[in-house]
């Protein structure tokens, strides 16, 4: 397949808002793809690379060639480069990089350059998400959008369905199956603002603790553990402690869904940063799992003894749940109904941020297990914290946000008047802020090295985000986890934004951390 139409259809989906007219388009690409050009195109079209990060950087992306005067490239061609570029290593490696880049855009279309420095640059946003590309693979193929979705929910993978569906026609999804030992996508939750919302919306049903830690799937099979983790890593070898846990269970074949976190002396969740520290040990696990253990706790199952309960309603797959796994390794809920104490599940709440985890989780009894999907059945809800902080500089743009200042450099205030960095974000900002800030930072500008715009420090902004994570890149030893872009406050003076000492004291750090930096 040629890159062009792909490159105009990211361009068109980029354009419209409509669903229909997404979907439409994705068919169309579809239609005109092989079967073996489908594991490049889904992904390219998602902004995605399939060989993940290939270590190019701005540096390779700037000052590109003029563009090509027709169209050659294919999609297999520019997938061999990411390809090359993602094996680049050793002495040179940034101008190999570089030269690999500038052939690759010398040999592309305007339109082709505007896709690929997106694509590379991770800044290739335009809405064409998998949901969408499910319901143009069911167009495509006269399948139902339905079976199509279930059946990348049990694959895990949509470029194999998407493939083989192409290939061999609908009957082919009859052969996806729910099979212990292969991963599913897990079912997510969206979000609500209220406990008293949620329960509103969902009537009667579960109220469970949401952890901060890291979401796993275990399948067991005899004496065969496999665990991987929500984006389907296999990471058994690392976590022997929750091999252990499952074989210790009076069940032989199952498959659990639920989360590892580490607690501490006090049995308090150790932080975030600790926990993804150590799932990603690879290295010395038997000492890592000593430093820091990792505790299993289970909020659903897939599969038990053979028969397959994803359709059954959630409360039948928690009184199976309960059957097999014992209460201090399952998730701690209530079950609350919009008729009883409409207190119960806001308490329920602020006892669990006391117990140091992140909010709730508020579950539907009578759903099914919507693998793969941010279900209506699931509800999350969690404090959201907001800081007013100083813009410090931003970056330039890529791709659609090419010639606009994009991501943000943020800022609090030390006691002598200075500026801590906290983070960086591009997120949440809307058109007309892009536009907005674009004008107003160059306004404050006082150094532009052709990648990051430095202001005055002048301009306060509301950041909404989920929390601190330690940090040794920023001068406080902490950054903002999840940050993202409420609103400007030109109210406020920069005086008057948020100190480092109120940002730590926020989150319970020690008095001499807090004016540290």
């Amino acid at each position: 397949m040629m890159l062009a139409p792909l490159a105009r259809v990211s361009r068109e989906v980029a354009q419209t808002s409509a669903r229909s007219r997404k979907i439409s388009l994705l068919a169309g690409v579809f239609r005109t793809a092989g079967p073996e050009d489908v594991p490049v195109v889904i992904p390219y079209l998602a902004g995605r690379l399939p060989q993940g990060r290939i270590g190019v950087g701005w540096n390779a992306l700037k000052d590109p060639p003029p563009p090509a005067d027709r169209a050659t490239l294919t999609v297999h061609e520019v997938n061999d480069t990411f390809t090359a570029l993602a094996a680049v290593a050793g002495p040179g490696s940034q101008g190999e990089r570089r030269r690999l880049v500038q052939e690759l855009l010398a040999a592309a279309t305007e339109d082709e350059q505007r896709f690929l420095v997106g694509l590379i640059s991770g800044e290739l946003r335009q809405g064409a998400l998998d949901a969408v590309a499910v319901e143009a693979l069911a167009e495509t193929s006269g399948a139902g959008a339905a079976v199509v979705r279930r059946a990348v929910m049990l694959a895990g993978s949509l470029q194999q369905v998407a493939q083989r569906l192409l290939a061999e026609g609908p009957h082919v999804l009859e052969e996806f199956l729910l099979t212990v030992g292969r991963p599913v996508l897990p079912m997510l939750a969206q979000s609500a603002g209220s406990v008293t919302e949620a329960v509103g919306r969902l009537g009667t049903c579960a109220v469970e603790e949401k952890l901060d830690g890291i979401r796993v799937q275990v399948h067991r099979d005899g004496p065969t553990v496999r665990i991987f983790t929500r984006t389907l890593d296999d990471i058994t070898d690392r976590l022997p402690e929750v091999t252990e846990a499952a074989l210790a269970l009076d069940g032989d074949r199952f498959v659990l869904d639920g989360e590892v976190i580490a607690l501490d002396e006090m049995g308090r969740p150790r932080p975030f940063q600790e926990i993804a520290g150590r799932v990603g040990s690879r290295t010395d696990v038997r000492s890592a799992a000593v430093a820091v253990p990792l505790s299993p706790v289970f909020f659903d199952i897939l599969a038990v003894d053979g028969e397959d309960l994803l359709d059954l309603p959630g409360a039948e797959r928690y009184a199976a749940l309960a059957r097999l796994v014992p209460e201090p390794m399952r998730v701690r809920r209530i079950v609350v109904s919009p008729s009883s104490d409409d207190t119960a599940g806001e308490e329920f709440l602020r006892e669990t941020l006391a117990r140091g985890h992140e909010g709730v989780v508020v579950k539907a009894l009578d759903t099914p297990y919507s693998a793969g999907r941010r279900g209506a059945g699931w509800l999350k809800v969690k404090p959201v914290h907001t800081l007013d902080l100083v813009v410090l500089a931003a970056e330039w743009g890529h791709g659609r946000r090419t010639g606009r200042l994009s991501n943000l450099h943020l800022g609090a205030r030390r006691e002598d008047g200075s500026f801590a960095m906290l983070g960086k974000t591009f997120k949440g900002l809307t058109d007309a802020m892009l536009e907005w800030q674009t004008e107003r930072l160059g306004e404050l500008a006082v150094r532009d090295d052709g990648f990051t715009v430095t202001v005055r420090p002048e301009l306060v902004v509301e950041i909404a985000y989920d929390g601190l994570q330690r940090s040794s890149r920023y001068p406080a030893g902490v950054t903002l986890r999840f940050a993202r872009v409420v609103r400007y406050r030109e109210d406020k003076a920069a005086e008057e934004a948020d100190t480092v000492g109120t940002v730590l004291a926020a989150h319970g750090r020690d008095a001499e951390q807090r004016e540290r930096g």
